[in-house]
């Protein structure tokens, strides 16, 4: 591995600063994580867009955020409007929840809508769009297959597995999720247009686990992990990046 191939797995990476305890503090220390590790974008909280905006001016990391977050029930609407407001606030990327209450009731049209809403929205203001289908909660591939199709046709950047914070209750009463399956990832790669890229998210945080959904086709990864990755990506070339501060992972 040379630190040619690194800075490409960096590029693979969105920086994820999504969890609701992360202080402002911690925000700005996650974006300067970013610009050290040069990785894509971080992908942060709506409201610290603007100051992830200005950290990161004139460099080579984007910024995204998060729509509907996490569990995509807002009207459409609000979602457009969220939107807008992020993107003048300097993002470039919108991460968007479908509405997972109108997938599992097969109202198409509204989720067609939504989703090509939100598009309009970003393509109005120079963003990209990624759709989060929240494959946990989405009891068949045929509903994910169908999701696939509909962001093709509408002509979004990106399908995206998980939020990461998509829990399922257990018969048991407890609540886990799984996140980026092999499974979803090769159904998802398997159903999308040339034009569409997938995002793996929730529970990448090898470089090993990295590594392998990269080979099977995904263009980018969805990680708090990301000092982890890449401390681990430059050990194997004997090199040690300095001036990072630590954040531990949230588990995203």
């Amino acid at each position: 591995m040379s630190s040619l191939l690194i800075q490409k797995i960096a590029k693979l990476i969105d920086h994820a600063l999504l969890h609701p305890t992360l202080t402002d503090a911690e925000l700005r220390e996650g974006c300067q994580q970013a610009l050290t590790y040069n990785v894509a974008t971080v992908c942060i909280k709506p409201y610290a867009v603007a100051m992830a905006s200005e950290l990161l001016a004139n460099s080579d990391v984007r910024v995204g955020t998060v729509i509907g977050f996490p569990h995509g029930t807002q009207a459409t609407p609000l979602k457009v409007a969220e939107t807008l407001q992020a993107c003048h606030d300097g993002a470039v990327e919108i991460d968007m929840v479908v509405n997972i209450g109108k997938i599992l009731s097969e109202d198409w049209e509204y989720v067609a809508n939504e989703i090509q809403a939100v598009h309009y929205a970003c393509e109005s203001e120079g963003a990209l769009l990624k759709v989060i289908f929240e494959t946990d909660f989405l009891p068949n591939d045929r509903l994910k297959i169908k999701l696939c199709q509909l962001c093709t046709t509408i002509g979004v950047a990106f399908v995206k597995t998980s939020t990461g914070f998509g829990f399922v209750k257990g018969a048991d009463g407890s609540y886990d999720y799984k996140g980026a399956t092999e499974h979803d990832l090769r159904l998802m790669l398997d159903h999308v247009g040339p034009g569409v890229r997938v995002k793996a998210s929730g529970g990448i945080r090898t470089l090993n686990e990295l590594l392998i959904v990269n080979e099977m086709g995904v263009a980018r990864v969805g990680t708090s992990s990301t000092a982890a990755i890449l401390n681990e990506a430059y050990r194997r070339v004997g090199i040690t990046p300095t001036g990072v501060p630590t954040i531990e992972s949230t588990g995203y």
